[in-house]
């Protein structure tokens, strides 16, 4: 991803899944704005950029961190609200097993009380240990937690997933994390 892209979804993120108020753009209840009216407020702010590049920002996003409507008039993201919305992902039987990382400072306090959301509305769940030890990575040195998410779906835990692929539940009790070793 280019340098000007990076700051674009970095942008991008921020007002779509945080600050929306910031550039006086609304989310509807689902998460979605007007593209237009994105890229005038924008630039009203002092953020310009074309369409093409919102495009080529939503194309080129490691994580597919955005969504455009099918009819290309409306763009989202995918997951990692603070702001109210409803995704509306549909209920979905997870792996047996998902991941979560997470700098290592954070361990004892995750290990007492389990994942919770903190600022979004859902804890955010990977199905590969190197995503999970890259997102562990962001904050320090990473730790790789084994989440038991076939047990907590029968124990009667829903999970969604995100059209990028990310796993999300409301929260993922201590009994059901178990830390992998530092080799792994």
């Amino acid at each position: 991803m280019k340098n000007k892209d990076k700051s674009l979804s970095k942008f991008l993120s921020y007002v779509l899944r945080h600050q929306p108020d910031s550039i006086d753009i609304k989310l509807d209840e689902q998460g979605w704005t007007e593209i237009a009216a994105l890229i005038n407020q924008a630039a009203r702010h002092g953020k310009r950029f074309k369409l093409e590049d919102l495009h080529e920002a939503v194309r080129t996003s490691d994580k597919q961190r955005f969504a455009v409507s099918e009819d290309g008039l409306r763009i989202r993201a995918n997951q990692g609200h603070s702001v109210k919305v409803d995704l509306a992902l549909p209920v979905t039987v997870p792996p047996d097993v998902l991941y979560h990382g997470t700098a290592s400072r954070f361990i004892a306090s995750i290990m007492k009380e389990g994942l919770r959301p903190g600022s979004r509305h859902h804890v955010h769940l990977s199905t590969t240990i190197t995503t999970a030890r890259t997102v562990g990575a962001r904050h320090g040195a990473p730790v790789i937690l084994k989440v038991m998410a076939e047990q907590m779906q029968e124990d009667g835990f829903q999970f969604l997933v995100s059209p990028n692929g990310v796993w999300l539940c409301d929260s993922v009790p201590s009994k059901y994390l178990i830390r992998m070793s530092d080799d792994k």
